[in-house]
């Protein structure tokens, strides 16, 4: 029995770089598939977020996010550009962005083409690894849809054609991603239950289990 699975997820995300090759490997030995919903980051959708929050909050969120990597063996440096552009000098987040808007179109094409997982899987590495420096430039982006399936040059052309659509899709998954139960990411949703967060991977593993779930026989 094939179980299905809602990703709701952010390129802008460190969190959701680092579940990233633990969906990989789950999809690749076991009978379940994941639908990718890509989402803006709080910093597009509510940019006064993080003006409200406790000072704290920032200086825990880097210490755990850097840690959590270390304990995974997973390389991680803050990208280089960020994703989602901020203005250091009143420290907001500007509604025009230079990279997150085409980003998540791309997604959510990936996803359309039945490659989602491993397209933000692919691109979320080049961003996040630290092994390249402006991933937005050059080819970078390009050689990640390839090993993802995928052909940049093609699917910016959709997104030209197509952005407010893309968009709409976009705004959809965002307010299903609330009626799943949690407005952050990465978000797993299982037979209507929510998973919030890398840490609750091997929960979500446990209930399939729970469900039925079984290895690959091909």
């Amino acid at each position: 029995m094939m179980l299905h699975y809602d990703l709701y997820w952010s390129f802008r995300s460190p969190y959701s770089y680092l579940v990233a090759k633990r969906l990989v490997d789950l999809e690749r030995e076991f009978d379940v598939t994941c639908h990718v919903r890509v989402v803006y980051p709080i910093a597009v959708r509510t940019p006064e977020f993080f003006e409200k929050n406790d000072p704290l909050w920032q200086q825990y969120f880097v210490v755990d996010v850097f840690r959590v990597a270390q304990y995974l063996d997973i390389p991680l440096r803050w990208p280089r550009p960020d994703p989602v552009y901020r203005d250091m000098a009143t420290g907001k987040y500007p509604k025009e962005q230079p990279h997150i808007h085409r980003l998540s179109q791309l997604g959510v094409v990936a996803t359309q083409r039945g490659c989602g997982l491993a397209f933000v899987d692919e691109v979320s590495r080049t961003i996040w690894s630290g092994a390249v420096d402006n991933w937005h430039q050059g080819d970078h982006l390009a050689q990640a849809a390839q090993r993802a399936g995928l052909d940049l040059a093609e699917m910016d052309a959709e997104v030209a054609k197509n952005a407010e659509s893309l968009d709409a899709i976009i705004v959809a998954n965002q307010e299903a991603q609330r009626r799943g139960g949690h407005y952050g990411v990465p978000l797993m949703v299982f037979d209507g239950e929510p998973f919030f967060g890398q840490d609750r991977f091997d929960l979500m593993k446990w209930r399939m289990q729970q469900k039925g779930l079984a290895r690959r026989t091909v």
